[in-house]
């Protein structure tokens, strides 16, 4: 490929060709070069949540930039799969395509139209049709869940397969109970001054506050993100109020922080 093969607009193709000849050897880039799957996954992980942040933001100008680092990330996965001769992009398209067709069999095939959440049930009985082909010796409803996922999210997913057997919440209310249970366990560790002890009851009570917001049907991946969002605004408006005063905010009592808290907190709800 010459320097002339590309020229913009630049389409799918080209990022294919921009790639390959970053991983081509010896006249290629170094660090290109030298990345695996295991270096560049993290990579793809970040990507990903950079994807996330603009939608939060709402920022439709960096979307489309972040959008392509993200598939750049696909892309790079499959010029290593290639030059190490496991797939090609080919071969990842391929099975994403199936994949959908097999999915939606009330819109590529003959199966009746349903609703939603119908559609939900469907793709849910399909995928552990699928599972259950893939993982032949693993029968579990929990099998196929991924073990790098966020522990937040991966306990909403795992909480969401044991539903489907039956095992799970009826009342919301009954799990309110469960986190007064979960807290005076906490408050028991504590005392025992066993750090280990107070790091398995903390899981304890993440994972019931994960169950909570499933059966309330929050997100709580996103609804973390927003509380984070929504501290971090109200720290640093503290920060900017302290700063107007001609005051280090870092030099006040907690006492007089918290009222910088609560102040902040009256103006956001007027």
């Amino acid at each position: 490929m010459t320097d002339t093969a590309l020229q913009p607009p630049y389409d799918f193709d080209d990022l294919l060709q921009i790639m390959k000849r970053l991983r081509t050897p010896e006249t290629g880039c170094a660090w290109d070069l030298e990345q695996s799957f295991e270096t560049i996954a993290p990579y793809t992980i970040e990507e990903a949540y950079e994807v996330a942040d603009a939608i939060e933001r709402d920022d439709m100008r960096e979307l489309p930039d972040e959008l392509g680092d993200l598939l750049l990330q696909v892309v790079f996965h499959a010029q290593i799969g290639s030059d190490e001769g496991h797939f090609s992009i080919q071969d990842v398209t391929q099975a994403i395509s199936e994949k959908m067709i097999r999915r939606h069999p009330h819109v590529f095939g003959d199966a009746e139209q349903k609703t939603s959440d119908q559609q939900v049930t469907n793709w849910e009985s399909i995928k552990a049709a699928e599972r259950a082909g893939k993982n032949e010796f693993d029968s579990s409803a929990l099998s196929g869940i991924a073990l790098a996922l966020p522990a937040l999210m991966r306990a909403e997913k795992l909480q969401k397969r044991a539903a489907r057997t039956g095992f799970d919440w009826i009342d919301p209310k009954d799990i309110l109970d469960k986190l007064q249970e979960e807290k005076a366990e906490i408050e028991e560790a504590m005392a025992s001054e066993d750090q280990a002890h107070i790091e398995e009851e903390i899981g304890d009570l993440l994972f019931v506050v994960a169950n909570l917001a499933r059966r309330l049907k929050v997100d709580p991946e996103i609804a973390l993100r927003k509380a984070n969002v929504k501290f971090e605004r109200r720290f640093r408006a503290m920060e900017s109020l302290a700063e107007e005063n001609s005051v280090d905010f870092s030099s006040l009592t907690l006492e007089e922080q918290e009222a910088y808290w609560q102040q902040i907190k009256a103006t956001e709800r007027a």
